[in-house]
């Protein structure tokens, strides 16, 4: 199989990763739960790993570096954790349902929201975000990639006017941690939200929040921590603030190797190869009559990702098709991303994206060309 799905989750992952997740659920006891050899080993590479995250995103101490499953579990912490009724909250139109979802909900609880539109390429106007900008703001909160179009979005613009209007800031780096440069300090970024499994490389079921020291969250969930057993509140020292319950040592084991081989190989390294096979599909498929392709390709620094329609055939249809005949895997459908389908135009039809890793190859790149000229010389 070609597989060319790697913005939903990388499944081609280093051997490495397979193999500190094997050792892990063969040897790690509980971290915090004990003294013995098995559950203070799992606490060291539960720490190594919050260590390599911390230099990852620039974070002043690991202890900044919460785990949760997942980005979305992440996004509602955060979103939910600082925004009370009455708040007004600035947002976009480019962003997944683990963002929208949360701000819906506390919009029917007397949260105000502002949703900066996009224009016909996904793109949004910053000067519309500071426009919204008035007293009771409390936050923005935006995508740093769109999983839809690939576009880039300029968060340490966004950040630095958050940061002169006293405005929080909360980053959805779902598709762009461990392949686009961050910097949480130098960004102005207070909330980064990321998962493990898609450009960390790391298992599913991992992820994770920085929260600038001196800010606090009030916790998405409490219970056993390990430590204050007899306080009846949660504590509330970072991590422990919102790490209750047992953490998933095999799944941080794994994306703590994620991170060791992403450091040897080399973040630049690893984006130039995924952007190469990006830029290759795109000259490959751009001019073919039929194909309408979204997003803004002017611009090298985007993330990499293809989306596309053909014709009028139904997203689905078309991803069914390059699977069962070219064995290749995309993603058809809404994406999670409602208000930028809207946007887009493509509610009904959806759009068929496909996402490259650095483990594809030139071959791989080619056959998905051909595959996309042949069913649109079908329509």
């Amino acid at each position: 199989m070609i597989y060319l799905d790697n913005a939903a989750t990388t499944m081609h992952k280093p051997q490495e990763v397979i193999d500190a997740v094997v050792n892990a659920m063969g040897s790690l006891g509980n971290a915090g739960r004990g003294a013995n050899t098995a559950s203070l080993g799992a606490a060291r590479i539960i720490y190594e790993a919050r260590e390599r995250l911390a230099k990852l995103f620039g974070a002043e101490d690991p202890k900044q570096i919460a785990f949760t499953s997942n980005s979305t579990e992440s996004l509602n912490t955060a979103i939910r954790g600082l925004i009370d009724p009455g708040d007004h909250v600035i947002t976009t139109v480019l962003e997944h349902n683990s963002v929208l979802r949360p701000i819906y909900d506390l919009q029917e609880k007397g949260v105000e929201v502002t949703f900066v539109k996009s224009d016909d390429k996904g793109r949004i106007c910053y000067e519309e975000i500071e426009q919204a900008i008035r007293p009771e703001t409390k936050a923005i909160v935006t995508t740093h990639g769109s999983n839809l179009t690939g576009n880039l979005v300029d968060i340490g613009r966004i950040g630095k006017m958050a940061h002169d209007h006293g405005v929080l800031y909360i980053v959805d780096a779902s598709q762009t941690a461990g392949v686009f440069p961050i910097d949480v300090k130098a960004m102005h970024v207070d909330v980064l939200c990321f998962t493990g499994h898609k450009g960390l490389l790391g298992p599913q079921g991992t992820g994770g929040l920085y929260v600038r020291e001196g800010l606090k969250i009030r916790p998405l969930k409490m219970g056993g921590s390990g430590v204050q057993t007899y306080n009846h509140h949660h504590p509330s020292e970072m991590p422990t603030a919102l790490e209750a319950g047992t953490l998933n040592g095999h799944g941080i084991a794994g994306l703590n190797a994620a991170l060791g081989y992403i450091e040897r190989v080399g973040i630049d390294t690893i984006r130039r190869t995924e952007q190469k096979w990006m830029r290759m599909f795109y000259e490959g498929v751009k001019d073919i009559p039929g194909v309408k392709i979204y997003g803004d390709f002017e611009t090298e620094e985007r993330c990499p990702i293809v989306t596309l329609n053909i014709g009028d055939y139904d997203s689905a249809e078309v991803s069914d098709e390059l699977l069962m005949t070219y064995d290749i895997s995309t993603r058809p459908g809404g994406h999670c991303a409602p208000l930028m389908h809207e946007a887009l135009g493509t509610v009904e039809q959806g759009s068929v994206r496909f996402s490259f890793s650095h483990f594809n190859t030139e071959e791989e790149i080619q056959t998905a060309i051909r595959a996309v000229e042949e069913l649109a010389k079908e329509e």
